[in-house]
């Protein structure tokens, strides 16, 4: 190697031109960087497990093995297969080797590293929104990255079609695969749906191992992989051979070699891995010593030359990856590439099944170091311990294609959103059916007309509900999205349907299958398309109340991104009566407010829903700029919008909203019948008990002079407010929040009764705002099938059960009774 660091050096001199052009040069300086991102990941992990102070004395972690198995790969992608327009999901555990590449590609710094799970470091696993280098999608819950990129191809080819993304390319959406992310569930729904869409430009490397967390993978799994994946219309490619062992096989005796490995049980290969060349031939020459043309393949290697001919996997040779993907090039079909790789490859504990948390000791590292050839105290140094100058191995970098042009985050124009949107008229009609009104009403909007920009950027999606969440009118107008056009065979056998939905390129409607991980992870890639691609998108996603539970984890993904889009969950509660407790929902909104870039709402009327749409259109396009409008600093960075709808209609009060009442609205909350200054009673309600709170609050009226009725349409909203108002004046400042002022007019001993259809504790916490007593009205158990009437009694958030709990809250103020 030394001598091949001369031969280069005495060329160091030449431009960059001249190595683009020599393949060799180009080859020797991959190899020189590969090492390099090696050394650097498992130098990042050691510095913050056993040099860094560590105060807490908590175990700090990192995945030095599970680095070592993807350096080859990772090499020759982002120094030589990738290009400005392709993204890339990197399994979560090789997030050292990502950030090492970036450091060298002068994206990431030294002091990130050194802080490699620290506080402002660089992050455990890689992250869109608090890593400060070029993440395209985070991962860190393993399985979710990996479908993001077959979602994201779709979106690419959404945009795409519909002729938005102008002369710039189209790109590869790469997901680095750990082969235990196979296991994940997710990746199974997502194949499916991909093959209904017909996805493109979708590669997925498998990092094939053989080693989970705790143990070695099941053996010959990678022929139900292959399998799998060529009945889904995905090209699958093998890499299991580095050259060494091609060459070892072309000998006498070689078919032998060969077939022993295929044969190997993985267990027995990591084991002999971890133990060496002694233990390789010994294997060897007891189970196949005896064929013809063995005994001399093997006597022409010593014991390190053996060992280095039995590791040599495809997955780490660079010639073998870079012709193999290099291939892959102006073919647009999904591709699978099961890449052979070994955990720990070129570290002390290669192949032990135990490696996955491993991390080298002192003197391990030393001779590793040593090995390396880097100085003491040039740990860090970009360059330090290559055969090659400095001034060769920049110029090298700074050609390299996929970081030629910075950081690749577009930035895409926002979409006016009118001042008002359609507002259906009606004297009866539930949340869920005024949803469906407007949203078809903005699709009939032509291009010259308010709200014609906005129609066109809107895309929904739905989890094969789309006809019970009322989605239908829009879908008719839109149609639904598909890479080929498709005629509605009913429409052209003259079968009568209230449904038309013929399929093009020209839609606006991605139909899913029943599977809600698949729709949160679509909405991530959705959400994300003016950054991703240049072209904002307006996402809008339905599905069953209930059925958030299902894909949480996904929800949380896209949050977590900064994905951008408005869920619209409906029916909800013991609402959907007849339908029983599997389809009722119950600790939704407490979902609503905990969940991070998600701002939760539940109102109960038509006119309130349109207000919310309205600003909710605006705020999932904010970005941070601007002037804070309330005291919660989301309003300025703006996130996703959760709509918890109802299929219960109630009566719609006639009346014209004013400004005041619309921000109202938005802050969280507002009097429908204030209270007297000092009154003693307010009942609150969110949702579809604003029926029954309205009729206990006329009941009590008379009775209770100065009673109020509070209308909550974001507990979410309220709660975030008052947590940061409390926060403001823990620093010495001084915030009041929306809630606060309006509680204000009761008197400090007043007593609040809450309501509404889902957990009570959505709005129990009132009570601390202002020191009020509270009865909490609301469903803590898992619902049934029956009318409205026998389950809002049996719960107990019926017109009765409001006024129990108003008369024991009065009784017990009057009595001064302590709570």
């Amino acid at each position: 190697m030394a001598e091949d660091g001369k031969a280069l050096s005495a060329r160091g001199d030449r431009g960059v031109d001249d190595i683009a052009q020599d393949a060799a040069a180009r080859r020797r300086l991959l190899a020189e960087l590969e090492r390099k991102v090696l050394w650097l990941s498992a130098w990042t992990i050691h510095n913050a497990n056993l040099l860094r102070d560590n105060p807490d004395g908590l175990k700090v972690g990192g995945h030095q093995a599970s680095c070592a198995s993807l350096t080859t790969l990772m090499t020759a992608l982002y120094f030589d297969v990738l290009r400005p327009e392709d993204r890339v999901a990197v399994k979560p555990h090789a997030s050292p080797v990502f950030h090492a590449i970036q450091y060298l590609l002068g994206q990431q710094d030294a002091q990130a590293l050194q802080d490699f799970r620290a506080f402002g470091g660089a992050q455990s696993y890689p992250s869109r929104t608090k890593d400060k280098d070029d993440v395209d999608f985070s991962t860190g819950s393993v399985g979710l990255g990996v479908a993001m990129t077959a979602f994201a191809g779709l979106v690419q080819d959404y945009v795409s079609l519909k002729g938005l993304m102008a002369e710039r390319p189209r790109g590869r959406m790469v997901a680095l695969v750990g082969d235990a992310e196979l296991d994940e569930g997710n990746i199974y729904e997502c194949l499916l749906e991909g093959w209904k869409h017909d996805v493109r430009n979708v590669w997925w490397i498998i990092d094939y191992n053989r080693q989970s967390l705790d143990s070695v993978v099941a053996d010959r799994l990678f022929g139900q992989i292959d399998q799998l994946f060529r009945t889904m219309g995905w090209d699958v490619i093998t890499l299991k051979y580095g050259r060494k062992l091609q060459a070892a096989f072309a000998q006498p005796g070689g078919d032998a070699l060969r077939a022993w490995i295929d044969d190997c049980p993985n267990s027995l290969y990591s084991a002999l891995v971890f133990q060496g060349g002694a233990a390789w031939r010994a294997q060897l020459q007891g189970d196949i010593g005896a064929v013809a043309g063995v005994p001399d393949l093997l006597a022409q290697y010593d014991d390190a030359e053996l060992h280095a001919l039995m590791t040599n996997l495809a997955g780490h040779d660079l010639d073998v990856v870079l012709e193999t993907l290099h291939g892959l090039d102006g073919d647009d079909r999904p591709k699978c590439i099961i890449a052979y790789t070994i955990k720990g490859q070129g570290l002390p504990f290669a192949g032990h099944k135990d490696n996955h948390a491993g991390i080298m000791n002192a003197q391990q590292m030393a001779d590793f170091q040593q090995a390396n050839a880097v100085p003491e105290g040039r740990e860090w140094d970009r360059f330090a311990g290559l055969n090659a100058s400095a001034e060769q191995l920049r110029a090298f970098l700074d050609a390299v294609p996929f970081a030629r042009q910075g950081r690749r985050r577009y930035q895409a124009a926002k979409v006016p959103v009118p001042s008002r949107l359609p507002r259906p008229e009606g004297e009866r009609m539930s949340t869920q059916e005024g949803f469906g009104k407007i949203l078809a009403e903005i699709a009939r909007a032509g291009q010259g007309e308010d709200s014609g920009s906005l129609a066109e950027r809107i895309v929904t999606t739905s989890p094969d509900v789309t006809v019970s969440t009322n989605l239908a009118g829009w879908v008719n107008r839109r149609g639904i999205w598909s890479r080929h056009r498709r005629a509605d065979t009913f429409k052209e056998q003259k079968v009568v349907s209230a449904h038309q939905w013929g399929m093009s390129p020209e839609g606006q409607h991605l139909e899913l299958g029943i599977a809600e991980n698949n729709l949160f992870t679509l909405l991530a890639a959705l959400g994300l398309s003016h950054s991703l691609f240049g072209e904002r998108l307006l996402p809008v996603a339905t599905l069953y109340d209930p059925f958030i539970l299902r894909g949480l984890d996904a929800l949380n993904y896209a949050c977590y991104q900064d994905a951008r889009f408005m869920l619209v969950a409906t029916p909800s509660g013991i609402s959907l009566a007849p339908e029983g407790g599997a389809h009722q929902s119950v600790g939704t909104p407490l979902i609503g407010m905990s969940q991070d870039g998600l701002a939760a709402f539940e109102p109960a009327f038509v006119d309130e829903l349109e207000v919310i749409m309205r600003w909710g259109f605006d705020y999932l396009q904010r970005d941070g700029s601007g002037e804070a409008a309330s005291d919660w600093l989301r309003d300025v960075e703006g996130g996703s919008v959760y709509l918890r709808l109802t299929t219960r209609a109630i009566d719609q009060p006639a009346r014209t909203l004013s400004a005041e009442q619309e921000d109202q609205i938005i802050q969280g909350g507002y009097w429908r019948h204030p209270p007297a200054n000092g009154g003693e009673l307010a009942i609150v309600y969110t949702g579809s008990t604003a029926a029954q709170a309205e009729a206990a609050f006329e009941a009590i009226r008379e009775e209770v002079p100065g009673v109020g009725l509070l209308a909550v349409t974001s507990a979410d909203r309220l709660n975030a407010g008052w947590t940061a108002a409390e926060k403001a004046r823990q620093s010495g400042g001084h915030a009041p929040s929306w809630v606060e002022r309006l509680l204000s007019p009761l008197a400090r001993d007043a007593a609040l009764v809450t309501v509404l259809d889902g957990h009570p504790a959505t709005l129990a916490w009132l009570g601390a705002v202002r020191g009020h007593r509270v009865q909490a009205l609301g469903v803590e158990h898992f619902g049934q099938s029956g009318t409205l009437s026998d389950l809002y009694t049996t719960y107990r958030i019926d017109e009765d059960a409001i006024l129990d709990a108003c008369a024991t809250a009065l009784v017990e103020r009057r009595r001064g009774t302590p709570r």
